[in-house]
């Protein structure tokens, strides 16, 4: 049993966590809504037409059509390869799994500053800088392994005596996966979903190493873009930061449920 002492200062401790995390948050929302271009806050005289400013100041029309292109297609393809490399390796046992398993975990230890420059070499010999094909190929390619991992331990988690009895009644390899192994592991399929989609929308440090053609960066860059032609109007920067910031926000609220039952559903557990 926990004695109220111990409550107490559980409770205090995750208030003081929380006032951290959020104030921050909050203070971004009141400079992005207050009309003084320096930061400082006056809620008194709100402010909302810096959103629509911002909006058209940075140009994020083009900005949001590169970043919808690059994230919508890399998470699409890196939950397909996830799923099918999870249920080989957690479930089919493929010829070499011992080893070939180790050398996916490889892509989750190996920092990407460490390659980043020859992967930059790599793809401008290839001619994939500066287009969709070469960033999305990086985000699937730095994604890949944690998504081997993540559904590799989410679909060990399925009793082995549900995936038998699909084989004894004549379920065969794609139809269990389909019918029996999907379903049950949706929560840590949205989890990786959500991950992954917050990942590659949020990523700068790539998207600024591989796409230099405007056409082609995603919000992130411009914003960055953004802040170096107008650094003194900190609540236009705020309002556009905001404004990146909503479909991540939007898809947690709208998921997360299925986000938190992935995070506590033992999908880690190898």
């Amino acid at each position: 049993m926990i004695s109220t002492r111990e409550k107490v200062f559980n409770y205090a401790f995750l208030t003081l966590l929380a006032a951290a995390v959020l104030f921050p948050v909050i203070w971004t929302l009141g400079v992005a809504v207050s009309p003084e271009i320096t930061g400082s806050l006056d809620l008194g005289h709100m402010r909302w037409s810096n959103f629509t400013d911002a909006w058209q100041q940075a140009g994020l029309t083009q900005y949001l059509k590169s970043s919808l292109i690059i994230t919508g297609t890399a998470v699409a393809i890196s939950t397909a390869l996830a799923i099918l490399s999870g249920y080989a390796f957690g479930v089919l046992g493929v010829v070499g799994e011992k080893l070939l398993f180790p050398l996916m975990l490889f892509g989750i230890m190996i920092p990407l500053e460490a390659i980043v420059v020859p992967l930059y070499y790599d793809f401008q010999s290839q001619g994939l800088t500066d287009t969709y094909q070469g960033i999305i190929l990086a985000h699937v390619g730095t994604g890949v392994s944690f998504g081997a991992f993540w559904m590799r331990a989410a679909f060990r988690t399925v009793p082995s005596s549900i995936g038998e009895s699909a084989q004894v009644d004549g379920a065969g390899t794609w139809s269990a996966l389909w019918r029996i192994y999907l379903p049950i592991s949706r929560p840590a399929i949205v989890t990786f979903v959500l991950l992954n989609f917050m990942w590659t929308w949020n990523d700068y440090f790539l998207s600024l190493i591989l796409v230099s053609d405007p056409a082609h960066q995603p919000m992130t860059l411009g914003l960055g873009a953004f802040s170096g032609r107008y650094l003194v109007h900190v609540n236009l920067l705020a309002a556009a930061a905001v404004l990146i910031s909503v479909p991540v926000v939007g898809l947690y609220v709208f998921c997360q449920r299925q986000f938190i039952r992935g995070m506590l559903s033992g999908a880690v557990k190898g």
